[in-house]
């Protein structure tokens, strides 16, 4: 049956859309804690968390993810289903995305078919379940029932079963004895037809056999089961009659059989009965894994059950009192804040607050630290009962010590990955706002932080007179900068939020903020220095700054809600007046504006000067340092970002790796813009030898850790040339065989004449153009 399939899809291929495998420059960083669902299929056990599968095989206890950097959309998953016969995992989400995942992960069609469909509202497009019968898959949603051949890859009818043919939820359905049911919610019954009539499409065609709300209909071998919206459990006998077998403490939420077991999940429990109705286990929540459960499954030795803080937790049929945690390792949810890089890896935040800086509905969410390639997370049962954690600031001397920002809570450190101290109005410099109608209110909102080269940690706080705080580790000494001369009245006119604060080489601080755009800081001995500029007459398009980076010459890049600009001329900021200016491009022969009032969310600049700037719904961007040359432009159809909303930012310059937070989930890019090293000492080239399996032209052979002004030859073994690259004119993507991105070079193989060279051993010849040290790499090719 496999063969048939496979033939079929080269038939179809111009029909179909495979989605692409990233996994040679992207790594997913997905969260496998709250399960939406679970099922079993040839020895494996699969799991949805939200946006992510992964699957556990059950002799081996191996475990493999599939993402979006497989090919997943990255939208959110309602449901899985694995067919054992046609060896494919289908994948349903709550937009009515289908995903057909073929069991060698290799391949993942898309099938837009519901999605797309205009003629029902986006709203009711929910894929509830999967079923399946003969060659045909039956899809459950709320809006009725679409039928899917897995053997023709294509879609049948679709039947609208509520009456006079309207458009009603229908949660899941099965086939028992040549008969489909369907259990249908919102009081509209449950329902059954002739599932080998020509004319299902025809409502008139279904039959109500009981009223109410009607969660799930499963078949167990001989028996069909029904549960219903009152807590109870039904057999269905002779296709009407209705007996009931069971009543629960919670309303069930999944329904599955599987060979002679039937599983029923609620929030609190799991129950499995043998294909007589006899109790076979019963799981209830334990102690050590407080949570709620979602779904379970089974097989001859093992209860699986998916859980909302755990993954799966994985017990055994005969006696469910030991518990094993099955997922892969991952941050603790997939609603990342900020993220900073770090030589080691990255810590995330899931504190959030609006973009108007509206920390409510308060949450507490901890923090996970990717280290050494492994997760390390902190629950907020751990967090010193801090709320909203957002910005994140390691002190430079000591790696081990970090600052986490809460945005009502004050100020967290935390010391070797533990929360030590927490401080607030009561033991430190910060200080809350303060409503004029209730003064005892407490509500401190500490935003951006960064850490000066002098080991100062400089703080901003929200709606006060003195946002700008200064803090030494060694000492606990804090300090306190007014800005009322720019903000006016700290809580009546000040900014309500600060996005960014970066410390340039001459300290100057450079503060985004809501209301005032950017705000330079100059302490100048006792005679501070404070502008802002954030007018239309200065040429800022918005008053709200959303993002900041100083970049290698010293100039500023603004990112606004409503647009980007530079400033240029960042040593006169104090001195004249400023006007910052737009980013003039041509598109097709027409002169635009860069980014024209789109909602920049963050910027960062690598190590050849580029520039990495996200936005709130366009994805992310990847501009040549002036920005005239957009090099990359990732979105969630043309790259593996789970969403066009990209929250944060953070560059690690040393291996050129760039990690991106959005609403969906975090991912990273190997870029390969490292930062140049300042000496030849650690250069070197990988792979090194190239094997006859490396794709050169694609993957590219690299040579790391060059210096910033470089001259690059790589002859052959005979001293003839083979290619040749200098900085700041072979710069990468300008399509030259051996180009420069910061401190990587990157070679695709081919000499002078375009061609693929021959298998030899090539010197490649380093010579830095200003301190005249050399460095010669033996680089063994075997073709």
């Amino acid at each position: 049956m496999l063969k048939k399939v496979i033939l079929l899809i080269f038939s179809l291929f111009p029909l179909l859309q495979f989605s692409q495998d990233y996994s040679g420059f992207w790594e997913g960083h997905f969260s496998y804690n709250n399960i939406k669902a679970v099922t079993q299929g040839n020895n494996k056990t699969f799991a949805a968390s939200e946006n992510a599968v992964f699957y556990s095989d059950n002799q081996t206890n191996q475990l493999e993810e599939i993402t979006t950097i497989n090919g997943l959309s990255g939208d959110t998953i309602s449901t899985i289903f694995y067919s054992e016969a046609y060896e494919l995992l289908i994948i349903g989400y709550e937009n009515g995305l289908l995903e057909i995942v073929f069991d060698d992960d290799s391949e993942v069609l898309t099938i837009v078919d519901i999605f797309e469909k205009t003629t029902i509202q986006p709203t009711i497009k929910t894929i509830n379940h999967f079923s399946s019968f003969n060659n045909n898959l039956y899809i459950a949603t709320n809006y009725g029932i679409s039928v899917y051949n897995l053997e023709r890859l294509e879609f049948g009818d679709t039947y609208f079963i509520g009456a006079n043919g309207t458009q009603i939820p229908v949660m899941q359905t099965t086939v028992f004895e040549n008969v489909i049911y369907a259990s249908c919610s919102d009081n509209n019954g449950l329902k059954k037809a002739d599932v080998l009539s020509s004319n299902l499409i025809d409502y008139q065609n279904w039959t109500t056999i009981a009223t109410g709300s009607w969660l799930g209909v499963e078949n167990q071998e001989t028996k069909l089961y029904a549960t219903n919206a009152n807590r109870k459990m039904y057999e269905v006998v002779n296709q009407s009659i209705i007996s009931e077998v069971a009543t629960y403490v919670n309303t069930p939420l999944n329904l599955q059989s599987f060979e002679d077991y039937l599983i029923v999940t609620t929030q609190n429990e799991v129950f499995v009965y043998d294909s007589n109705f006899n109790s076979v286990a019963q799981v209830g929540i334990v102690p050590e894994f407080s949570t709620r459960y979602t779904s379970a499954t089974v097989d001859q030795n093992f209860i699986y059950i998916g859980s909302e803080s755990f993954g799966v937790l994985k017990t055994p049929i005969a006696s469910p009192t030991i518990f094993e945690e099955v997922h892969p390792d991952g941050p603790l949810i997939n609603k990342p804040f900020r993220v900073k890089a770090t030589g080691d890896g990255f810590w995330v935040t899931f504190g959030e607050y609006t973009e108007y800086y509206n920390p409510y509905p308060l949450n507490k969410r901890g923090f996970s630290h990717f280290k050494n390639d492994e997760w390390i997370n902190t629950p907020s049962t751990e967090v010193l009962d801090a709320v909203c954690l957002n910005a994140i600031a390691v002190n430079p001397s000591n790696a081990n010590q970090v600052f986490l920002s809460s945005f009502y809570s004050g100020l967290l450190e935390v010391n070797e990955e533990v929360p030590t101290f927490l401080f607030n109005e009561t033991n430190s410099g910060l200080e809350s706002l303060v409503l004029p109608n209730d003064p005892s209110y407490i509500d401190i909102r500490v935003g951006a932080s960064a850490f000066d080269n002098d080991g100062l940690l400089w703080t901003t706080t929200g709606l006060v007179d003195r946002p700008l705080k200064s803090y030494n580790p060694a000492n606990n000494q804090w300090r306190s900068f007014d800005f009322t001369s720019v903000i006016g009245d700290g809580f009546l006119g000040g900014s309500s939020g600060y996005s960014e604060l970066l410390i340039a080489s001459d300290g100057t601080k450079w503060i985004g903020s809501s209301r005032y755009g950017v705000i330079g800081f100059q302490e100048n001995g006792n005679r501070p220095l404070l502008k802002g500029v954030y007018t239309e007459e200065e040429n800022m398009p918005f008053h709200s700054v959303t993002a900041l980076a100083l970049d290698q010459r010293n100039q500023l890049w603004i990112g606004t809600s409503n647009g980007l600009r530079v400033l240029y001329n960042t040593s006169n900021f104090f001195k004249d007046n400023i006007q910052v200016d737009e980013i003039v491009i041509e598109e097709d022969g027409v002169a635009k504006e860069l980014l024209f009032q789109q909602n920049i969310t963050a910027i960062e600049v690598d190590g050849s000067n580029n520039k990495w700037v996200s936005t709130a719904d366009a994805g992310l961007f990847y501009f040549s340092p002036d920005g005239q040359n957009t090099i990359f432009h990732f979105t969630k159809t043309n790259s593996p970002l789970p969403s066009n909303a990209v929250l944060d930012l953070s560059i690690d310059g040393d291996r050129g790796i760039v990690h991106i937070a959005t609403d969906k989930g975090l991912v990273s890019f190997l870029s390969g813009g490292s930062s140049p090293i300042e000496n030849l000492e650690s250069a070197f080239a990988y792979p090194n030898p190239v094997r006859p399996g490396f794709d050169m032209f694609e993957k590219k052979i690299k040579i790391k850790g060059v210096s910033e002004n470089i001259n690059i030859k790589i002859t052959d073994i005979e001293g003839n040339l083979v290619a040749e690259a200098q900085s700041k004119t072979n710069q990468r993507y300008s399509g030259y065989h051996l180009e420069i991105d910061g401190g990587t070079a990157y070679w695709n193989g081919k000499n002078l004449a375009n061609n693929t060279v021959a298998s030899g051993v090539y010197l490649v010849m380093l010579s830095d153009l200003e301190t005249f040290e050399t460095k010669v790499i033996k680089l063994m090719v075997v073709r």
